[in-house]
């Protein structure tokens, strides 16, 4: 899942990225409003971390402006505004849910995660394809009852598959839902990574899971494994 975090706080921001990063999230950055805007509008995340009091453009213009482009991004405000007013008027205006600063990074983290699997209408915080199964609390991968070892960027990818197996997916969509912004994507960046993830997979299952669909993209089905 990918995350753009848009707060002004050099400090709280390097500490967020790092703390969702080190959980499996992609993570983008803005420390201006203005900047965090364009940002959203031009790449597609699956939620928006949104301090209100921000330079360049304030939280609650870039909520209007991102609700007004039709962005379907789940979005959470971070703010140290507290009135009854403010958070009304934010979730009036398409916020999802509205955390109070000072906050606790474990209640952060619980909110973006349930908010992620009410918007891929999951019921449960595993995700299940055939014997393949993922927990998304904890980011483990088991199948046949065997646990899979796989970097953070492999577990996104599989994350997103699975999510949308039986379904083609293109490089863009994967850049757009496991890239970061600050990454340095080679030309056979993905590849490699679908590499290694394909081994990964063989080993536990004994035969090929993912699908390369020529001029397409790639596929995980579940009459495969």
């Amino acid at each position: 899942m990918k995350l753009l975090i848009i707060e002004d706080e050099e400090d709280i921001l390097a500490a967020l990225a790092k703390g969702f990063r080190k959980l499996g999230y992609a993570a983008d950055t803005a420390a201006d409003g203005k900047i965090g805007c364009e940002k959203a509008l031009e790449d597609e995340h699956d939620l928006i971390v949104l301090d209100l009091n921000l330079p360049g453009m304030d939280g609650i213009d870039i909520l209007n402006k991102l609700r007004n482009n039709n962005v379907s991004a789940k979005i959470l405000i971070l703010s140290a505004r507290t009135s009854y007013e403010q958070r009304i008027t934010g979730l009036d205006l398409g916020a999802d849910d509205y955390l109070v600063k000072p906050f606790d990074f474990g209640e952060l983290e619980a909110r973006v995660r349930n908010l992620l699997r009410r918007n891929l209408s999951q019921s449960s915080a595993k995700l299940k394809v055939g014997s393949l199964t993922l927990d998304t609390t904890c980011r483990m991968i088991t199948m046949n009852e065997k646990q899979i070892e796989l970097s953070p960027k492999e577990y996104r990818i599989l994350e997103y598959m699975v999510l949308n197996h039986g379904r083609a997916i293109s490089a863009e969509e994967l850049i757009g839902h496991v890239w970061e912004d600050e990454d340095t994507l080679f030309s056979n960046s993905i590849k490699v990574h679908i590499s290694s993830l394909r081994k990964k997979l063989s080993l536990s299952c004994g035969q090929d899971m993912i699908r390369n669909i020529r001029g397409v993209g790639y596929m995980i089905e579940e009459d495969n494994i």
